[in-house]
């Protein structure tokens, strides 16, 4: 077994052994894909969990940044609706800086840091499970109805208006 595959079970035995298991509110394939644990979604504030699969690797064996950035994105997502879980959004910009190599277990922080009524400006951090930063993003996300999907919705193109 790799270094990652036990360093992915070990996070999993430990969200297994105590730590609650939220849900997103939504589904999100990709999300799921990743394997991403919510952990806090409350009052502006956000905390996710993920155990890179080897999959999710680059050729230096740590995380790869397309995944880190998707963690940092969905990262804030759920600081941005986690003051009005009835309402979507969208990522309008996203800025990253990588400050060093994601090893093993990651923890996602964010942080609402402004809102108006259609827009929210939020900020998340990456860390290992020593606690170094890895990555910080800064992002600005549009609020959105949530509509109805699917071949009997009133939205059959699912789209979703970021005017």
């Amino acid at each position: 077994m790799q270094v990652s595959e036990r360093l992915h079970d070990k996070l999993g035995a430990a969200l297994r052994g105590g730590l609650s298991i939220m849900k997103f509110g939504v589904t999100v394939p990709f999300v799921d894909h990743l394997g991403f644990e919510l952990r806090l979604f409350d009052g502006g504030q956000s905390e996710l969990g993920y155990a890179p699969k080897p999959e999710h690797l680059n050729s230096f064996a740590v995380t790869h940044g397309g995944a880190l950035m998707t963690l940092l994105d969905v990262t804030m997502a759920v600081a941005a609706r986690s003051v009005q879980k009835d309402m979507g959004v969208v990522t309008i910009e996203m800025k990253t800086s990588f400050m060093q190599a994601a090893r093993g277990p990651l923890i996602g922080k964010g942080r609402l840091m402004h809102r108006t009524a259609t827009m929210a400006f939020v900020e998340a951090t990456a860390f290992d499970e020593a606690g170094h930063a890895c990555a910080h993003s800064t992002g600005t996300f549009k609020y959105v109805r949530r509509l109805p999907t699917g071949p009997k919705s009133a939205n059959p193109l699912n789209v979703i208006s970021t005017d």
